[in-house]
């Protein structure tokens, strides 16, 4: 990979685990943080992780240490904004799994072993289904919440309004995608507040 880092701007992010930064060039690039896992939309504490990243990092400048691409075309990276790493901080928060086929840095398991002890976020609950069990059951019932927005949305400039969206997933992809201000009224990043 030639690049190896990236800087620009969060613009909106998608959920516990990706989003999306507007670089110098003006490019919007969807990132997806490496080394962890947030749950799945759909899941328990799918909104509160996407709330604890959106709080971080939205409207912020960061720094991407790309370390991979994904098989979707994002970047995965660690993401820094202010020496913070993004990541473990979702960790910490109990916002997020350390993804163990990808992950060596013990600081992580020490994070995840702490919040759980501590009950925070989604340790809360008696037993959290961790987001990759979430994605091979809902791939064995013929659902699969990994497939991009893109194969399962209209293409761009279809639809213009919140009353037109289906769900919280294609309002997303209009916004961030398309470019469809007019569905994030109050320009906080989340389009179309009704069904998100």
């Amino acid at each position: 990979m030639a690049d190896t880092s990236l800087s620009g701007t969060v613009s909106a992010v998608l959920d516990g685990d990706s989003i999306i930064v507007v670089d110098a060039g003006r490019r919007e690039v969807e990132v997806r943080l490496a080394q962890i896992d947030a749950p799945e939309h759909g899941q328990a504490d799918w909104q509160a992780s996407r709330q604890s990243l959106s709080e971080l990092l939205l409207g912020r400048t960061v720094t991407v240490e790309r370390v991979d691409a994904d098989r979707y075309g994002r970047i995965v990276g660690r993401v820094w904004e202010e020496g913070t790493d993004a990541g473990l901080e979702q960790v910490r928060r109990g916002m997020a799994w350390v993804y163990r086929r990808y992950t060596a840095d013990q600081a992580y398991f020490r994070a995840e072993e702490r919040a759980r002890q501590e009950k925070k976020g989604l340790w809360s609950q008696p037993r959290p289904v961790p987001p990759w069990r979430f994605r091979h059951r809902a791939a064995s019932s013929g659902s699969d919440p990994r497939r991009s927005p893109a194969d399962r949305v209209s293409p761009c400039g279809a639809k213009h309004r919140c009353a037109e969206m289906l769900s919280c997933e294609e309002a997303r992809f209009y916004l961030v995608r398309c470019g469809v201000k007019s569905l994030d009224r109050d320009g906080d990043g989340t389009p179309c507040e009704e069904l998100c």
